[in-house]
């Protein structure tokens, strides 16, 4: 018999892999897990001087199965992906599209002017254009000193 030494990282990235896996069942909806929850678009937000600019992502969406709605302070994105139905006689199907409802209320770092938001939506990316409020653009001021 030989000695091992024990390696504690060893047990480490098993736990790893086994977190992983478990994301991965998740993430990737298998035919044992209920396809019908909600799932929350991934959105990149970036500010500048006069607007926030948002960025969602909804591949496979239609505009018109699309709901946004924008307060001074929020963000709301709402929809539903509708599956395609197609028959086969022979062989098997296996989807991991996600088909049905999709939710995400978006926390706005400023307050915004919601009623001049501009929205473009092309190949499944969602941009919309949100300036601040005129309060917000001169939050900060310079002051001088004599």
């Amino acid at each position: 018999m030989t000695l091992a030494r024990w390696n504690p990282w060893q047990e480490m990235n098993a736990l790893q892999r086994q977190i992983n896996q478990f994301f991965d069942d998740v993430l990737v909806p298998s035919a044992l897990l209920d396809r019908e929850f909600t799932k929350v678009p991934a959105v990149e937000l970036h500010e500048a001087g006069d607007a926030i600019y948002l960025k969602v992502e909804l591949p496979g969406m239609e505009a018109k199965d699309l709901d946004v709605q924008v307060t001074e302070k929020t963000v709301s994105i709402s929809g539903k992906r509708r599956s395609e139905t197609k028959t086969e006689e022979k062989g098997v199907t296996r989807s991991e599209f996600h088909y049905g409802k999709i939710q995400r209320v978006i926390p706005l770092p400023t307050r915004v002017q919601n009623t001049h938001v501009t929205a473009e939506y092309k190949d499944g990316i969602l941009n919309l254009t949100l300036p601040k409020a005129e309060q917000e653009k001169n939050k900060v001021v310079k002051v001088n000193l004599n």
